[in-house]
Order: C-alpha cells, then sequence, then structure tokens
C-alpha cells in the first residue's frame, strides 16, 4: 500500500508498505547488478549505511547462476542474505544496451548472451518468470527502450508493444503470484512509460498504462544521451499524466542535482551506478562538490573525505591513506570510496524526506546545489 504523507509543489513524500517492509520514499536504490554490490559492499555494510531499497537485474542473474539456482536456495533475499526490499529491473535495458546481439519481435527478444554467446530468449512472460523465481519485492515489466535519438515512426511501434507486453507481464504475474511453488506471492509489479523525448507519445502512453493498474509506475529511457533539459522537461510533461496514488521511478538517474530536481517534479524512487562506479575511481560526492582522491593535493591530506561524515571511511581514514590505498590498487581503498558515495546518497535522501516533512523543500534543495557547485 502506497500512502502520501506530505506534498510540496509536485513534490511527494510518501511510504510504500511492501511484504519485505515499509520504504520511505523519496528513495535511492543502491544498486547490486549481480546481488552485490560492486566494490566489495556486503549486506551488514548496506544496513550500516542506511540502504533502504536493494535493486538487483533480471538479465544478469539469469545468465549467472541461473533463476532456477537461486529460486532453489529460497530467492534472492535469501541468497544474498538481505531481508529489506529488491527492486528487480526486467532485463529490457539490458536487451537496449545489448544492440548488436539482439533481435527484437512481437513475441520477445532473442539475443546472445555477453558472457558465454549462448542464444536466450526473453519475452514479457520469460521475464516475470525469471523475476518470480527471484522472488524481489517490486517486478518491473518488460519493456523495449528505444534511444532517445530513435525517429518518430519507431518510437510509437516500440511504445505500442511495450503496452502490449505489459498487458502479458500483468496477466503473467497474477498466473505466479497463485502458483503454489511461488516464493513472494505478494510480488509488486511496476509498469514503464517509454516515448523517448517525444512529449506526446509519453504523455499519450502513460495514460494508457495508468489504465491498466499496476503497483507503482516508472519513467524509462532516460538518462541515455538526451540533455539534463530534456530529461527534466519529459519528467514534467508526463508525471501529472501518471497516477498521483502509485509510486513514481525515475529509472538510472542519477547525479546529486538530478535526484534534487526529479524529487521537485514528483518522483519517488531512483537508482544509479554513479556512486558505486565512480567510488571505484576515486570520485567522491560532498557537500562541497565532488573530488577526486587520484589528485595529488590530497597526498598528505590528512582530514576525512568530508568533515562532519558518519560514514565508516571518514569515521576512521583520511583522504592521504584512502588515496595511498586506490594507487596501490588495494579493494580496501575502493570500498571505502563506495561506502561514502552510497552513505552519502541515503544520507541526501534522509535529508530530503525530512525536509519535505517540515514543508521546507524548496530552500533544502537550493542550499545543496549551492554547497555541491563550490568545487
Amino acid at each position: 500500500m502506497y500512502r502520501i504523507l506530505k506534498t510540496e509543489g509536485r513534490a511527494k513524500r510518501a511510504q510504500l508498505e511492501t511484504v519485505h517492509g515499509t520504504i520511505q520514499t523519496p528513495v535511492f536504490m543502491n544498486v547490486g547488478t549481480v546481488a552485490a554490490i560492486k566494490g566489495a559492499v556486503s549486506t551488514q555494510d548496506l544496513e550500516g549505511i542506511g540502504t533502504q531499497v536493494e535493486l538487483s537485474n533480471t538479465y544478469h542473474l539469469h545468465v549467472r547462476p541461473g533463476d532456477q539456482v537461486i529460486k532453489k536456495l529460497g530467492g534472492l533475499h535469501k541468497f544474498m542474505s538481505w531481508d529489506k526490499p529488491i527492486l528487480t529491473d526486467s532485463g529490457g535495458f539490458q536487451v537496449f544496451s545489448l544492440a548488436g546481439l539482439r533481435k527484437i519481435k512481437e513475441e520477445g527478444v532473442y539475443f546472445n548472451s555477453h558472457i558465454d554467446g549462448r542464444k536466450i530468449f526473453m519475452g514479457p512472460e520469460e521475464s516475470m518468470q525469471i523475476q518470480s523465481n527471484l522472488a524481489s519485492t517490486i517486478a518491473m515489466a518488460f519493456d523495449e527502450c528505444p534511444s532517445s535519438v530513435a525517429d518518430r515512426r519507431y518510437v510509437e511501434d516500440s511504445v505500442a508493444r511495450t503496452t502490449r507486453w505489459l498487458v502479458r507481464c500483468r496477466e503473467e504475474m497474477n498466473r505466479l503470484n497463485g502458483l503454489e511453488d511461488t516464493i513472494n506471492k505478494n510480488q509488486l509489479l511496476f509498469g514503464i512509460n517509454q516515448g523517448a523525448v517525444y512529449d506526446d507519445i509519453r504523455i499519450d502512453h502513460a495514460k494508457r498504462i495508468s489504465e491498466l493498474e499496476c503497483d507503482g509506475y516508472a519513467l524509462g529511457g532516460l538518462a541515455v544521451g538526451e540533455s539534463h533539459e530534456q530529461m527534466y522537461h519529459v519528467i514534467e510533461q508526463t508525471v501529472p499524466y501518471l497516477p498521483q496514488n502509485k509510486p513514481t521511478y525515475l529509472m538510472g538517474v542519477g547525479t546529486p542535482a538530478n535526484i534534487l530536481e526529479g524529487v521537485e517534479r514528483g518522483i519517488d524512487f531512483f537508482d544509479c551506478v554513479y556512486p558505486t562506479r565512480n567510488g571505484r575511481h576515486g570520485h567522491l560526492y560532498t557537500n562541497q562538490g565532488k573530488i577526486n582522491l587520484f589528485n595529488a593535493k590530497y597526498e598528505l591530506d590528512d582530514r576525512p573525505i568530508e568533515e562532519g561524515c558518519s560514514c565508516p571511511a571518514c569515521q576512521r581514514y583520511s583522504r592521504a591513506y584512502i588515496r595511498h590505498l586506490l594507487k596501490a590498487k588495494e579493494m580496501l581503498g575502493m570500498r571505502l570510496c563506495v561506502l561514502h558515495n552510497l552513505y552519502f546518497y541515503n544520507t541526501m535522501m534522509e535529508e530530503i524526506r525530512e525536509a519535505l516533512d517540515r514543508g521546507e523543500f524548496a530552500s533544502y534543495k537550493r542550499r545543496k546545489l549551492d554547497g555541491m557547485q563550490k568545487h
């Protein structure tokens, strides 16, 4: 059940009750593609840095170790020892990124595994079956993610097919949730809005999928090459046509600034690989902007990454030491940087929720953005 607790303009402060616990929104989902956060971060670490939701990938787990293996081991929660909510994305975006290896048809997509080249077929039913085997809290509908620069006719055809696929996803999920051997019979389904950067296609698609009564709705196909201004415009145009009484998820976004702008435009859920990927390369988020620990000026810097930060890295280690670890290619360096970045994101979401609770989000957003532009 989704409940809006407070609004400020279009920004929503809400909570979503699930079988694996209540999610306070706006929320950032920490990305663990293959059931692990890259950078040697454990599920105990995730608990310690305030993670509410972990996100894993349907396609990657289907390829390795196999969703049947995970089902035999009791589902993804048990497999990775994480008892809070998990969202699994449907594999649609991976199909988009495997452009050279795929063939899209009405029944689904034929493509080759990026690991061993073997032929794989995935359609709406297969995606739902894999996600049911994984037993995630929230399953994403199987969609096609057209390029943001695709021509209008292609996008129209693609979006119409994504709508037909959503109907099939919903029917298959209802069937799976009724089976005796299904691990999570309360699995939720989020539909995905597509339409590249065409306002009218986005709006029309939002209206159509809203009629299908999903448990939540995502905006897909953004942050894939269009400008930030185009992305914000699409969100502004589309969100009003998605159900206000359901959670809204902006897929694969983004920077701290993207998230603040997204919240202002009515987004509840976010996910992105930036904090983990950047952390592994020594790029760290702070309230004074981003810093790169590989820079020589940090060689003798005995301060923490950020003064006043309560993450495990800042509580104990200096910039100079973490820089040394990164230069020496010690895994601990990557781990500490990833922990700091995820803590920064999770803490920012907490601050956003508190600001919305107080009715002060607009001033919080201004202060946060001003601070982060210092570097």
